[in-house]
């Protein structure tokens, strides 16, 4: 930390750490809103640390975070490589990935869970490889609420057969509640 030189993102990466060690030394919230290049770039491990150590108290994710999130607790990394996938018409087409995410959501929708919760609650009962990288099955196992705040029609999930726009509606409508 120390050793970090004092211009541009590594004042930036200080400035946050600092908020961050204040907030939990004077028992304040610390609550993670971040988009999915946080997990796919490969800081869980950050995250799911912070969140056992009870400094994180709640992370908001978006749609794509979810899917970054399933797909490394699943295998390790993210499935597709963007740039090449659109060029061959193969983006977004990783069967797997939309199953399991879509049937946790419609899961989550029959019991009255939000999409965060529900996601959750399966990958860290799935037979996963990585699971203790994920966000979401830390925020289960925690009880650290992971919310997960959804546009309809942006995800890949959603050009799958398995997507139910009302229970992404209602799950991220409870996610939003919490």
């Amino acid at each position: 930390y120390d050793s970090l030189p004092n211009i541009l993102a590594a004042n930036n990466f200080r400035a946050v750490v600092d908020a961050i060690v204040y907030a939990h030394k004077k028992k304040k919230m610390v609550i993670f809103m971040m988009g999915a290049h946080v997990i796919k770039c490969g800081l869980s491990p950050l995250i799911t640390d912070l969140m056992k150590r009870r400094v994180v108290k709640a992370v908001a994710l978006n749609g794509a975070g979810i899917i970054h999130d399933a797909e490394v607790a699943m295998i390790g990394r993210t499935s597709e490589d963007v740039g090449e996938g659109i060029i061959n018409g193969s983006f977004g087409m990783a069967e797997e990935t939309a199953a399991f995410i879509n049937g946790a959501i419609n899961y989550g929708f029959r019991n009255g869970l939000g999409i965060g919760e529900a996601l959750g609650s399966r990958i860290a009962k799935a037979n996963f490889k990585h699971k203790e990288m994920s966000v979401l099955a830390t925020g289960y196992k925690y009880g650290v609420p992971v919310t997960v705040h959804v546009a309809i029609g942006t995800d890949i999930i959603h050009q799958h057969p398995s997507a139910n726009g009302m229970a992404i509606g209602e799950g991220s409508l409870l996610d939003f509640k919490t």
